[in-house]
């Protein structure tokens, strides 16, 4: 799945929208590089999101094409 994609469906970021403008922004990165919205994400990669001074990161658990409010958190596991 593509990371943008991911990062929407997962709600880490609300819209897909901005999570391409972040990852334009290198304020995205995957497994310690910078990444681009197109990159796939799979299982055990680890997400570093950087918005202002703050820092979340997180591991990849499993891909849903879609996911509700509930499941959504399952998608990852925060480090």
């Amino acid at each position: 799945m593509r990371l943008d994609k991911f990062l929407k469906v997962s709600r880490l970021i609300k819209r897909r929208s901005v999570a391409n403008e972040a990852c334009d922004g290198q304020r995205v990165s995957v497994n310690g590089k910078v990444a681009k919205a197109s990159l796939s994400v799979r299982p055990g990669d680890v997400i570093e999101l950087r918005f202002g001074d703050r820092t979340f990161k997180a591991e990849v658990q499993n891909i849903n094409e879609h996911a509700t409010k509930s499941d959504a958190p399952a998608m990852y596991r925060e480090i």
